[in-house]
């Protein structure tokens, strides 16, 4: 897609605003084992945009943003972030813009009258803004309460054409280094004539009702279920759902489809039966403790494994460990000193469960270059130019080698738990499948005693009349 032709009136250039996206994208790359990206094609090309998005993974939402939408965004942060000496800088050669909450800005709201004015100004030159309505970040899986501010600045740049653009991030294991998956979902842009004609008369009135709309519109595209623990199983029972049809992992989009009717219906059954909901809540956790205790997976419980295909298997990824073990132990030697420091550093930095990610990144950002720099000059230091050269030819592929060796070292092992488990005690594969079966039957009867949504609504009706 085409860059806008402003830039919405901040001070960075395109040069620095494409260089700190192109860091983001790598070090996003880096981290997460799986960033996938749906309706990327509801991002219009040009003209004013506002992508509004719930907030749950601390910096890295904005990261993103910024890294996936395919133009140039100005992002709201905090203030004292631009004084934070990593981040400052970043934030200005994106454009970002500063927000004083009530804390930083005391008694005078007048303060951030600065900051309307700029998006105002950046909106109707067609610029592009993201914002996180909610207004702070938190780790459940759950929107909050949504604030005007968005709605109040789409309303103040009209009668500029302005598109509010809902987003829904979706993370699994965010703060761990390789495992974590982040998912971005672009819903259909919010229908606005309604609001503006609205604010001619009433313009508060008219942000709330818009921001009523712009939440509705963030809850069709995540997964709220109030806590981790039963978002967790509610994973489980679309495994097992999954596993049923003998279906692959799926599409991104229906795997949440799934899970949104699937929490829908764990909040009508908490009023409606909930002893039945919670005895269905504990068998569940109980299997899935004793497929954890049995070393197993959904996927391994139901694929069928003879002697001979296990031992073709396990001899295949034996000997593709072992011819990559060089370069691998090459990339953990170059880059196992910076891993190690940011680790120990994470641990001594005060941070909240949706800042880990955050805090990985930026440690990261500073050590792995400066044990670069250390390991650099000891290679020269000790053998000279020639030692330098290799140094710096194999940082790169070794490093990326030794990631790949890691993750295929750990499938191979659960693989391998997995066989000597199934060997050891075949009872206890069958025993877990037949348990997997009574609960995919009492998943269905549920889901069979549940209304239809036309049903509900009619009752609702009758109930109102």
């Amino acid at each position: 897609m085409a860059e806008p032709r402003h830039n919405g009136g901040d001070d960075a250039g395109p040069a620095g605003f494409a260089a700190v996206r192109g860091l983001l994208r790598l070090l996003l790359r880096v981290f997460y084992r799986r960033i996938e990206v749906i309706g990327a094609e509801r991002v219009p090309a040009s003209g004013g945009l506002i992508v509004a998005a719930n907030h749950h993974n601390s910096v890295v939402d904005a990261m993103l943003l910024l890294a996936v939408v395919p133009r140039r965004l100005r992002t709201l942060a905090n203030a004292p972030l631009f004084q934070h000496p990593l981040i400052g800088p970043f934030l200005k050669l994106l454009g970002a813009l500063p927000v004083r909450r009530r804390q930083e800005a005391g008694s005078d709201p007048r303060k951030n009258d600065s900051l309307f004015a700029e998006t105002t100004r950046t909106l109707r030159e067609g610029g592009g803004i993201i914002i996180f309505p909610e207004g702070r970040t938190q780790h459940e899986p759950v929107l909050l309460e949504l604030r005007t501010g968005a709605a109040r600045m789409l309303l103040a740049a009209q009668p500029a054409p302005v598109t509010l653009l809902p987003a829904g991030l979706v993370f699994r294991k965010p703060g761990i280094f390789r495992e974590g998956e982040a998912l971005v979902l672009f819903g259909e842009p919010v229908p606005l004539d309604e609001y503006c004609e609205l604010a001619r008369a009433d313009a508060e009135l008219a942000a709330r009702k818009l921001t009523e709309r712009l939440a509705q519109a963030l809850r069709d595209l995540i997964v709220e279920t109030g806590d981790l623990e039963t978002l967790g199983l509610l994973e489980m029972a679309e495994g097992l759902w999954r596993a049923e049809r003998d279906a692959g992992p799926g599409r991104a989009d229906e795997r949440l489809q799934w899970l949104r009717l699937a929490a829908e219906g764990h909040r009508d059954y908490s009023q409606r039966n909930p002893e039945r909901l919670a005895g269905y809540k504990r068998r569940l956790q109980r299997f899935a403790d004793e497929l954890d205790l049995a070393g197993l997976s959904l996927r391994s419980l139901s694929a069928e494994r003879a002697g001979a295909p296990a031992l073709r298997f396990a001899l295949r990824q034996g000997l593709l460990l072992l011819l990559a073990a060089p370069l691998a132990l090459c990339g953990w030697l170059l880059h196992g000193l910076p891993y190690a420091l940011v680790g120990a550093a994470v641990l001594l930095i005060p941070h909240t469960a949706e800042e880990e990610a955050t805090d990985k990144m930026a440690a990261g950002l500073v050590l792995y270059p400066a044990s670069w720099c250390v390991e650099g000059w000891l290679a020269w230091h000790w053998g000279g130019g020639l030692a330098l050269l290799a140094f710096l030819v194999l940082l790169l592929p070794a490093g990326v080698v030794a990631l790949w060796w890691r993750h295929r070292l750990a499938r191979a092992a659960r693989e391998i738990c997995v066989l000597v488990r199934i060997f050891g005690d075949p009872g206890v594969v069958q025993r877990l499948r037949e348990e997997r079966a009574r609960l995919l039957a009492e998943l269905k009867a549920l889901a069979e005693l549940r209304p239809a949504p036309g049903a509900r609504a009619g009752r609702k009706e009758g109930e109102a009349a």
